[in-house]
């Protein structure tokens, strides 16, 4: 799941002081369950965006409010039409996908930031998330026990452990887990321990994914033309 905070309210106020009307929209996926940009959150920022207007004497925005299930897939964002054409910008609690793919599907609308993207995590417990995968693209999670040491491990160890581990944790940090540790632990448990005893070269950083476009062909000519 994408992990993101949400910018201040002095931030969003700053970005959006030049628009008369704008459109609070939320995201009902990942920034839902991660707490900065559901239907909850917008009422909220709405709430506050509107109340700074009250204190100040000056009624400058109009606010309006709408939560579709992804950002980041277009699909959703076609109910938004008609709302769009209604407001000078939008203030997006998607995460960057999302800020991108609107500004792609509604190119004559600025599209403006509502939270700062972080990281791809995982629930450690309730408002509490581990990153767990930096999209390296090079995932070796097969010969690690399926724990990542790009993101669990403070220095990004391949070929771990380091001398700095203690009683099974991390120097950084006495509460935290080593990553190597955990990774040994697990390989032992699955009588894979040959796999820690491999040397793996650094990463491919050619194989990080790069913008590409998927051609769909609907209309095929049996003749091969």
């Amino acid at each position: 799941m994408i992990i993101a905070e949400q910018k201040s309210l002095g931030e969003i106020q700053q970005v959006s002081a030049s628009y008369e009307k704008i459109l609070l929209l939320g995201c009902g996926t990942c920034m839902t369950v991660c707490g900065v940009g559901g239907e909850r959150e917008i009422s909220l920022i709405r709430a506050a965006l509107e109340t700074a207007q009250v204190r100040s004497g000056r009624k400058t925005h109009i606010f309006s409010e709408y939560t579709v299930k992804r950002q980041c897939d277009t699909e959703f964002l076609e109910a938004l039409a008609a709302s769009i054409e209604e407001v000078d910008a939008v203030l997006s609690l998607g995460c960057g996908i999302g800020v991108q793919v609107l500004a792609e599907r509604f190119p004559d609308i600025p599209v403006l930031p509502g939270v700062n993207t972080s990281f791809m995590g995982a629930a450690r417990e309730w408002g509490v998330w581990d990153e767990r995968c930096a999209a390296c693209g090079d995932c070796r999670l097969v010969d690690t026990g399926g724990i990542c040491p790009i993101t669990r491990c403070a220095k990004g160890i391949l070929n771990g452990p380091c001398a700095g581990a203690k009683d099974g944790k991390c120097e950084t940090n006495k509460d935290t887990d080593c990553a190597w540790h955990l990774i040994y632990k697990r390989l032992e448990h699955l009588g894979q321990l040959e796999k820690i005893r491999r040397y793996y070269p650094p990463r491919n950083f050619h194989k990080i994914p790069r913008p590409c476009k998927l051609v769909v062909k609907t209309d095929i000519n049996p003749g091969g033309e």
